[in-house]
C-alpha cells in the first residue's frame, strides 16, 4: 500500500458524509484492477503481501448450509431458498470438530453458527446443544423469521440451561423498513421485528447486525438504531459494539488497496485484530465428500482459502489475497465474531 492507496482509502471513508439528494446514494464505483489480488505472495506492485498467522483459535464457525428462506440482493455467500452449494452440515460432522477441540486441549471460547439461515437445517438444534453442553459460548446468526420461530420451545430450553452463553444476532440491514426490505425483499421487516421482540421479551442474549451505507455516518446510524430499539421495545444497546455490529459494504468487483506488510505501520493496524488470526470456519461444499476448514466466514468457495480437513491442518498462515480481506477486515476493521 503506497501513499496513493492510503489517500484512496481515506477518501473512501469520507464518502460516509451526505453527498446528494438521496442520503443513501452510493458513490461512483471504480472497478477492481485485474492485476490486483492475483499472487498470494506479492501485490500488483511487487510488494510483499500481508499474511496472518492463527495466533489462537478463539472462534470456530460452522456454516450450517447456504439454504435460506430469503434471497437477499447482495448476500456475499449467495444464500437463497434454492442454493445448496454448501450442504446442510450434520450434527455428526460438527461433533468431529468439537471432538478435535477437546482432544487438542484448545480453549476455544466461542462456536459461531451461520448460513444460509441456520434454523432451516434440521440438524442445527442438536449441534447447537452439543456446542453449549461442551462449555463453549454459542453465537447464532439468524434473520429471526419463521424458521427460528418454529424452534421457540428448543430455544427456551437452551436459554434455561445455558443462559447468556447463547447469543442470537439478528440481521437488520438498515434501521428503516424501506432499505431493509430493498435488500431482503417485501414483507421481511415485520417478521424480523416480531422475532426480535420475542427474543427480547423472553430474556435472550441478543445482538443485531446492520450494514454501513454511504451517505450516513456511523454516529447517525447508531442513533437511529437506538431509536428503533427503544420504539419497538428491543433490549439492545445500540452503542455497545458487541451488541450492534455495523458491517462495511462488500463488493469484490470494486477497487480497493491491496494490503502489504508495510500497511500495518501505515494504517496503525495490528494483524492480531484481523479475523483470521483468531477464527476458522467449517463448511461442507456440495461437490466434496466431507466437511473442511476454510480461513474465514467470508470466503467459503475460493480454493486458496481452503486450509484442510482438520483444525490441525488449518493452523497455517492466511495470505490477504482477496478484496474482502482489505475492505472488510483491514480497512473496515470488521469481524464476524462477537
Amino acid at each position: 500500500m503506497d501513499e496513493a492507496d492510503v489517500l484512496m482509502a481515506t477518501r473512501s471513508k469520507s464518502r460516509n458524509a451526505p453527498t446528494g439528494p438521496s442520503p443513501f446514494a452510493l458513490p461512483e464505483k471504480q472497478e477492481l484492477k485485474p492485476e490486483k489480488f492475483v499472487d498470494p505472495a506479492v501485490t500488483a506492485d511487487g510488494s510483499t503481501r500481508a499474511s496472518i498467522a492463527l495466533e489462537k483459535l478463539d472462534t470456530l464457525w460452522f456454516n450450517t448450509g447456504t439454504l435460506c428462506n430469503l434471497a437477499c440482493a447482495s448476500c456475499y455467500i449467495e444464500s437463497s431458498p434454492t442454493n445448496d452449494a454448501l450442504l446442510y452440515l450434520t450434527a455428526e460432522e460438527a461433533a468431529r470438530f468439537l471432538d478435535e477441540i477437546a482432544a487438542s486441549g484448545r480453549s476455544v471460547r466461542e462456536i459461531g453458527f451461520t448460513g444460509g439461515e441456520p434454523f432451516m437445517n434440521p440438524h442445527f438444534p442438536a449441534m447447537l446443544e452439543d456446542a453449549l453442553s461442551r462449555g463453549h459460548e454459542a453465537l447464532v446468526l439468524t434473520n429471526a423469521m419463521k424458521p427460528m420461530r418454529r424452534h421457540e420451545a428448543v430455544l427456551l430450553t437452551l436459554k434455561e440451561r445455558f443462559g447468556n452463553k447463547l447469543t442470537l444476532r439478528v440481521s437488520i440491514d438498515h434501521h428503516t423498513k424501506a432499505v431493509h426490505e430493498g435488500e431482503r425483499g417485501p414483507n421481511s421487516w415485520a417478521p424480523m421485528i416480531d422475532g426480535l421482540q420475542w427474543l427480547s421479551a423472553n430474556g435472550f442474549s441478543i445482538a443485531a447486525a446492520g450494514r454501513h451505507l454511504a451517505g450516513e455516518s456511523m454516529a447517525e446510524a447508531h442513533a437511529a438504531y437506538a431509536e428503533l430499539f427503544a420504539r419497538e421495545g428491543i433490549a439492545i444497546d445500540a452503542y455497545d459494539p458487541a451488541r450492534l455490529v455495523i458491517f462495511p459494504e462488500m463488493d469484490e468487483s470494486a477497487d480497493v488497496p491491496e494490503i502489504t506488510e508495510a500497511c500495518w505501520g501505515i494504517l496503525g493496524k495490528n494483524p492480531s485484530d484481523i479475523m483470521c488470526a483468531s477464527s476458522r470456519m467449517v463448511v461442507h461444499r456440495k461437490d466434496e465428500d466431507s466437511a473442511r476448514v476454510v480461513a474465514c466466514t467470508l470466503l467459503p468457495y475460493d480454493p486458496q482459502f481452503d486450509l484442510g480437513a482438520t483444525l490441525e491442518e488449518a493452523d497455517s498462515p492466511v495470505a490477504l489475497n482477496h478484496p474482502h480481506c482489505a475492505r472488510f477486515c483491514v480497512l473496515g476493521g470488521a469481524s464476524c465474531s462477537a
